[in-house]
């Protein structure tokens, strides 16, 4: 289920780019031809994800640190992931979808019990920041050639970049619900509470 729903994914985002097979493949090639120069004729997807993964890390461990520890088990319904499980949910998925790539995840990061092997919020933390430093790692080694590769198993038009593409919008959409699990419980995130108190700091009109 899972790889046929990252198959998906990966699906709708090639159609969504707007890109013909021909496009994808003339600029894949392009890319495997000077594997070390910079991106000059589309996006440069490496440097992005590694900045956008380095900020999601911060906004992670930063909101898990602000949701107090009695909040850990609130879930919002029914067979719905808790704030821990989720949380856990996205070290586990830093692993796996890497793991596309070829890249061994670190043992005991595949347990089907991952997500409730803990609620401790100081773990839970160091997990994350774990997961995120190992998924930054990887992705730093991989140069533009290995981002153009074709990666038939995750679609006809699929390629290792797709993976990286996908690691990152995973953890931007479960930021968005940690996000809506924290306000929920009355938890402002850190960085807005900040930006707040700057704006109430500064001078007035």
């Amino acid at each position: 289920m899972k790889k046929f729903m990252l198959t998906m994914a990966l699906a709708g985002l090639v159609a969504a780019a707007g890109f013909s097979r021909a496009e994808a493949a003339d600029a894949r090639a392009k890319a495997v031809a000077a594997p070390d120069e910079k991106v000059t004729n589309g996006y440069d997807l490496k440097p992005q994800a590694l900045l956008d993964l380095k900020q999601l890390q911060k906004k992670f461990t930063d909101l898990a640190g602000a949701i107090p520890q009695d909040k850990y088990t609130w879930r919002p319904g029914p067979g719905v992931r808790s704030v821990s499980e989720t949380f856990l949910h996205v070290t586990q998925a830093n692993y796996f979808i890497l793991s596309f790539l070829g890249i061994p995840r670190p043992a005991g990061t595949d347990a089907k019990d991952f997500e409730t092997s803990t609620m401790d919020k100081a773990k839970i933390i160091d997990e994350l920041n774990k997961s995120f430093a190992f998924a930054e790692d990887q992705v730093e080694k991989l140069t533009n050639a290995d981002l153009a590769k074709s990666l038939p198993k995750m679609g006809p038009d699929a390629n290792e970049g797709d993976v990286v593409y996908l690691l990152v919008t995973h953890c931007h959409e479960h930021l968005g619900q940690m996000i809506a699990y924290a306000r929920v419980n009355s938890v402002v995130p850190p960085w807005t509470a900040a930006a707040q108190a700057k704006q109430s700091k500064s001078p007035q009109d």
